[in-house]
């Protein structure tokens, strides 16, 4: 099984928009392995974003997400880096299809509610960062054949 981090921004907060939000990835059969609300740091976004720091609107999206605490997730299922980024839909959410979550609870590029990781290299950086290893848990999930079938789940 793989693994994935989503970041439930400031946005998704502030808007009381968290539980619909996490619902559609239970609804959809990915497991939550771990979750905390955290305040995030100038010193984590500039090495979380440190890809981003010579685009002109960086400093907007530290402060934004400085915001108000966020909800960070690590999830876990089969070829999860896509599915939850087919759920969660284009990063401009007015570019976004209905029925991503961008799709239909953003209009902006910045302010697009979710981070989630763009692969599994990505994903397992960003896990550290910002989960320590004891935070992500183990459990036996009884209805993991009712969500795939037992061949999908050998990886």
């Amino acid at each position: 099984m793989e693994q994935t981090l989503v970041i439930l921004k400031p946005g998704t907060v502030q808007r009381g928009l968290m539980g619909e939000i996490i619902s559609r990835f239970e609804k959809k059969g990915l497991l939550i392995k771990g979750m905390k609300m955290m305040q995030l740091t100038d010193e984590l976004l500039n090495e979380h974003y440190s890809h981003l720091k010579e685009r002109s609107f960086f400093k907007d999206l530290k402060n934004s997400m400085m915001s108000c605490p966020v909800v960070v997730m690590c999830l876990e299922g089969v070829d999860v880096v896509n599915v939850v980024r087919n759920i969660v839909g284009a990063t401009n959410g007015r570019a976004a299809q209905p029925g991503t979550i961008r799709g239909d609870y953003s209009v902006s590029a910045m302010e697009n509610l979710v981070h989630a990781s763009d692969s599994p290299e990505t994903a397992e950086i960003e896990l550290t960062r910002f989960f320590k290893k004891e935070e992500i848990l183990e459990c036996n999930h009884k209805l993991l054949l009712n969500i795939y079938a037992a061949y999908e789940m050998v990886v």
